[in-house]
């Protein structure tokens, strides 16, 4: 296949996808989806290789996926499938590693013959149980398990699923209703697949497959092969459960393959914050990518020449049945530790540790205007780790790309009034380059009745380290109004009704030494509020006088000096 027609096919097949992705979320009956972009979408070849994928959606769900196809072949084989048949997991073990992650996939038919599947995976609102916590011991405690099979069979619903799942979950409506918008979207992607076989008169798209995949591999190997062949350590502290969580990581670059290694990483936990090997696999692919061939395209053939191991051991290759509800709290800090590994070999091309793990709040109670039960999900980002040559993003989802839920979303389709939000001063890391700033949330719950509060909450003990003589962001910290109710982090707590919370997200670290920013540059942080007088001066060794607000030259040399 010569190049320009490998590229519109590619074009066009992308566009598929991302119509695909566009339906699913138009149609979406929650803001996780609709606003957040928790989702990934993609399609897949008969022999269940993804070949490529939708722009928005997360590493975590789309390198999950491409995993996951295998495990619903085993299951049907591709000749024993029909149209309007419909395949249903949430597996952990399969899939994204958390029940709440439920992938559908739709086997796509020319006539009576499997051409293709359409994947996508949605976070749901509710999947039972103990709902986003890491209080669970088990995985029977985190929800209904949903092993590989049929959604819909010929064209028809299998309804006991569906009424298994109905009466399972606190919000029946959004959660089927998200289902049936994963179902429109895979529909959505097959219609324009079949337009798209009929327009350049394609059989299949095994030929253009074969190609992109050969062509995603060499254009990876290519770019692993110019690397210097070595290993690379890095460890990386969080704050776990009970205990810190120590993650040890080895990056091995030979000839045009990388391995990955976590032998030596912290042992599983009793709590559900426990990782599955393919979610591991996930963000550790998404952060060599990241590093060494951004712009390749993700798919079968760029996953190829890198292995990820990780001993059953240790809480990256958690065993079922495993606890695993709140496993971004380990596993968003992997491209982190990539970085960290990589600093030295490529340090133009990675980043400082960030905030990492999304902040996912989750709150039960008794809505006032209705007398219903109501449950609100949603997720918010700290800092971002600085960049190279420029400063780390503020309240930024990396490496997830969740995007934040607007307050005005939130307070329509719940009783949670935010009071404010704004950025952390102060919170980003030092450095020649400043780490992204966290942000802060207080909030409240309308009505004169109790309420269930649970966070998934991390760095509120280990802040993000700097790179290469940056200094670490501010950890984060949840406060509450009066301080007499306490509320954990990673917990299910009951709240008094009236209690104010605060989340303070914590920021990222920097990148190079804080006195080698420029002065001007300080300066300007100062104007912006993003950096205090006190810490331009601490941090930065910048004098900057509190009355015009101007660089005391002289001072600022004298102390950088010292």
């Amino acid at each position: 296949m010569d190049q320009l027609t490998l590229e519109v096919l590619w074009n066009r097949l992308v566009s598929v996808v991302n119509e695909q992705a566009a339906a699913l979320m138009r149609t979406s009956f929650t803001s996780i989806v609709r606003e957040a972009g928790d989702l990934s979408a993609g399609v897949f070849d008969r022999r269940g290789r993804m070949i490529a994928q939708a722009v928005t959606g997360t590493p975590g769900h789309i390198n999950s996926m491409a995993t996951c196809m295998g495990h619903f072949l085993t299951r049907y084989p591709v000749d024993s499938l029909r149209p309007g048949d419909v395949l249903i997991t949430n597996d952990p073990w399969k899939t994204a590693s958390q029940l709440n992650d439920i992938t559908v996939v739709t086997p796509v038919f020319r006539g009576a013959r499997c051409v293709g599947f359409f994947g996508n995976c949605c976070h749901a609102l509710d999947i039972g149980g103990r709902g986003l916590s890491a209080d669970s011991r088990e995985v029977f405690e985190e929800g209904l398990f949903i092993p590989v099979m049929k959604l819909y069979e010929a064209g028809q619903p299998v309804q006991p699923v569906l009424d298994l799942l109905a009466a399972n979950v606190r919000t029946p409506d959004e959660v089927l209703g998200d289902l049936h918008s994963q179902i429109v979207g895979n529909a959505v992607g097959a219609k324009q697949l079949l337009a798209f076989l009929e327009e350049f008169g394609l059989e299949d798209i095994e030929a253009l497959s074969d190609s992109i995949v050969a062509r995603s591999e060499r254009a990876m190997r290519d770019r692993i092969a110019a690397l210097p062949d070595g290993t690379h350590s890095y460890a990386l502290t969080v704050d776990g459960f009970d205990a810190p969580i120590r993650i040890e990581t080895r990056v091995t670059i030979a000839g045009d393959t990388i391995t990955v290694d976590y032998t030596g990483s912290s042992g599983p936990v009793p709590r559900g914050i426990n990782v599955t090997l393919n979610y591991t696999t996930a963000y550790t692919t998404y952060g060599i990518k990241c590093a060494v061939s951004p712009d390749i395209p993700n798919n079968e053939g760029s996953f190829r020449p890198v292995t990820v191991t990780a001993p059953p051991d240790t809480i990256l290759n958690a065993q079922f049945p495993a606890a695993v509800g709140g496993r971004h709290l380990v596993g968003h800090f992997l491209p982190s530790a990539v970085f960290g590994a990589l600093a030295e070999a490529l340090p133009d091309r990675v980043l400082a540790p960030g905030a990492d793990g999304l902040w996912d709040t989750q709150i039960f109670g008794e809505d006032p205007d209705t007398g219903e039960r109501f449950t609100y999900v949603w997720f918010a980002s700290g800092g971002a780790g600085a960049r190279a040559d420029q400063d780390g993003l503020s309240a930024t989802a990396f490496p997830s790309g969740i995007a934040g839920v607007p307050a005005e979303v939130i307070e329509t389709l719940s009783p949670i009034v935010l009071h404010s939000r704004e950025l952390r001063q102060d919170s980003g890391g030092p450095g020649r380059f400043r780490g992204g700033l966290g942000q802060s949330m207080r909030l409240t719950v309308r009505g004169d009745r109790p309420f269930v509060f649970s966070g998934l909450y991390e760095r509120l003990r280990h802040p993000a380290p700097g790179l290469l003589g940056g200094r670490p962001g501010a950890t984060g910290a949840l406060r509450t109004r009066p301080d007499t109710v306490v509320i954990p982090p990673k917990l299910r707590t009951p709240v008094p009704a009236g209690t104010e919370v605060t989340l303070d997200l914590p920021g990222g670290g920097g990148t190079g030494d804080p006195r080698t920013r420029p002065a001007e540059t300080v300066l300007e942080d100062v104007h912006q509020g993003y950096v205090s007088l006190e810490a331009a001066k601490r941090d930065y060794g910048v004098v900057i006088d509190p009355e015009t607000l101007t660089v005391r030259a002289d001072a600022t040399a004298a102390l950088r000096r010292a």
